[in-house]
């Protein structure tokens, strides 16, 4: 959010806007997602845990709850290998629950990838989620975007890391 300031700046602000959305495009980004869409990610990964929404970590703009970030796994090794600390695993109906609370409160469903990972279906609001901010904000269009076919990548993603497991 920093540097995201930077793009207001006239001439720099239009090459930082270009790198951020590179970076957003090739390395970190966050896909929007509908409530169907969450739940069916939800069924297909192999494993999922809850941590807390680093946006509402830092920025704390509002009450909605903070441990809302359920992270997902293509399997079971591959979540428990990338859980932090302060998270914990899950069973699913927990996990629906969340996805239903914050879809009830009008909080955003978004799947997180960072270096071609999907990590994390954030359960977010709109006055401290940094991809929407960045987006909408700073002009940085590729920190949030909508893909249409999001589920089906997402089984590609969890078939390659089963073949991988299986080899």
């Amino acid at each position: 959010m920093f540097f995201a300031r930077w793009t207001r700046i006239p001439l720099l602000g239009r090459l930082v806007r270009r790198i951020a959305n590179s970076y957003g495009t090739n390395l970190h980004g966050a896909y929007l997602l509908t409530p169907a869409e969450a739940e069916e990610l939800l069924d297909i990964a192999e494993g999922v845990a809850i941590t807390a929404c680093t946006c509402r970590q830092v920025f704390g703009n509002c009450d909605n709850p903070i441990d809302v970030e359920i992270l997902l796994g293509p399997t079971w090794h591959v979540l428990l290998e990338a859980m932090p600390q302060d998270s914990c695993e899950i069973n699913k109906d927990k996990a629906r629950e969340i996805l239903q609370d914050g879809h009830r409160r009008g909080l955003i469903h978004t799947i997180v990838k960072c270096r071609g990972d999907f990590y994390a279906i954030c359960n977010c609001c709109s006055c401290c989620c940094v991809p929407l901010r960045l987006s909408k904000q700073y002009g940085i269009g590729s920190a949030l975007t909508r893909h249409e076919d999001i589920v089906r990548e997402f089984r590609e993603y969890q078939a390659a890391h089963m073949a991988k497991e299986n080899a």
